[in-house]
C-alpha cells in the first residue's frame, strides 16, 4: 500500500463499497414546529434581536475600525487639495485652449 498513488486507493475503497470521506455534513433534521435555518447554525432573529440589534451591531463594528491619527487626516486632506488644484487647473486650461473654438464656431 505504500506504493499506490492517492487515485489507486480511492478506486480501492470504492471498489469494497466505501464511498470515501465526506466533505460537506448535512444539517441535522428540523423537528416538528422549529424553523428550517435554525438546524443549519443560522440564527433566527428574535424580537429582542431585532429591537435594537442593529444599533449594537452597528457601535460594535465603528469600535473595530481603525481610526486615522491627526498626522493621517492632516496628510490625506493635503492630498485632496492638491490632486482638487491639479485637475481644477487642467480643466481651466482646457476650457481656456476650447473658449475660441466654442465662441467662433459652435455659437
Amino acid at each position: 500500500m505504500a506504493g499506490e498513488t492517492r487515485r489507486q486507493r480511492r478506486d480501492a475503497r470504492r471498489a469494497e463499497g466505501d464511498p470515501g470521506p465526506r466533505h460537506s455534513v448535512a444539517p441535522p433534521a428540523a423537528q416538528v414546529g422549529e424553523p428550517a435555518l435554525e438546524g443549519a447554525g443560522v440564527v433566527v432573529p428574535t424580537v429582542d434581536t431585532r429591537r435594537g440589534g442593529f444599533i449594537r451591531e452597528s457601535i460594535g463594528e465603528l469600535k473595530k475600525v481603525d481610526w486615522p491619527n491627526r498626522a493621517q487626516v492632516i496628510q490625506g486632506t493635503v492630498v485632496v487639495l492638491i490632486a482638487c488644484a491639479v485637475v481644477g487647473a487642467f480643466l481651466w486650461g482646457v476650457d481656456q485652449a476650447f473658449r475660441p473654438f466654442v465662441r467662433d464656431v459652435l455659437l
